[in-house]
């Protein structure tokens, strides 16, 4: 059961690395609170406007790997509660 758990620890990690990346290199929608209301846009339509490309498959990764980080939690602590 240690190796699971092990494995599950270091697949943790990993995950978490990988989730604050995907999350950094997103492009931002608006700059703040200023951009969303609609002032200091710089001609970008108040931050509402779609994704595209890469964008979007980047956006979609981030979601797969926060569901991966939360059953890989989720187990962890299970595996954590039910060793003997």
């Amino acid at each position: 059961m240690d190796k699971v758990r092990s494995a599950l620890i270091i697949l943790e990690v990993t995950i978490g690395v990988l989730m604050m990346v995907s999350i950094l290199v997103q492009t931002p929608k608006a700059t703040g609170l200023g951009g969303t209301i609609g002032g200091g846009d710089g001609g970008r339509g108040g931050g509402y406007r779609t994704r595209s490309g890469l964008e979007r498959q980047i956006y979609w990764t981030s979601w797969v790997l926060v569901a991966g980080f939360l059953l890989v939690s989720i187990a962890n602590i299970w595996v954590t509660t039910h060793a003997k």
